[in-house]
């Protein structure tokens, strides 16, 4: 069964005014579009895998076909990388954490403000194209990380509780080459009951 692209859960302006209109109609009817297009392309030789999750995908790289591998990787991650993206915002996002996700930002980095710093300071320095991340690791901590190009978070063990993507498509239409004013503005629209859900996911 071929993956395929879910609708956006809010109007294409919804996010507006931190994240404009066109940057969200072309970064997921194009670019989302098209890494889901060229996996289904590159799947399409190996029925058997079809049948995987795109989690499945990720965390099992080592086990697809070496011809299909760099492309598996590139665009199953950018499948899964962007439709986490969608769903960790909302336009009624509550611009701070509440619940059991507030309490573990407060007890790993002292504050939301310092990880908010932090978090900034990592997508900042990420060179070129890439995403920066919340994660849940395996000794049950939260952990800042980056990766570049589409790679995931489950590839080095790794859950992925947030992530901003910092690819120039991402914000160049509304901040040219202001990285870090979009990197502020992100902050008004994360949903953190998604992230709360998904921290709940994590632990169990």
């Amino acid at each position: 069964m071929a993956h395929t692209l879910a609708p956006l859960p809010y109007d294409y302006a919804a996010l507006e005014p931190y994240i404009d209109a066109q940057t969200m109609q072309l970064h997921h009817d194009k670019h989302h579009a098209a890494y889901v297009n060229n996996l289904n392309a590159a799947l399409e030789k190996y029925p058997d895998l079809m049948n995987k999750s795109i989690e499945e995908l990720i965390i099992n790289l080592e086990q697809i076909p070496s011809e299909i591998r760099t492309v598996v990787r590139n665009n199953a991650g950018g499948h899964f990388n962007h439709t986490l993206f969608w769903k960790s915002m909302s336009p009624n996002g509550s611009r701070t954490p509440t619940g059991a996700i507030a309490e573990a930002i407060e007890v790993t980095f002292g504050s939301f403000d310092n990880f908010k710093q932090q978090f900034n300071e990592a997508g900042m320095k990420q060179f070129g194209s890439g995403w920066v991340w919340l994660t849940f690791n395996r000794s049950g901590k939260l952990e800042i990380v980056t990766t570049p190009n589409q790679d995931s978070p489950l590839t080095t063990g790794l859950y992925p509780l947030l992530g901003n993507d910092v690819w120039e498509h991402a914000y160049y239409l509304k901040y040219q080459n202001r990285r870090k004013d979009y990197l502020d503005a992100w902050w008004n629209v994360v949903d953190w009951d998604e992230v709360n859900r998904r921290f709940e996911t994590a632990r169990q």
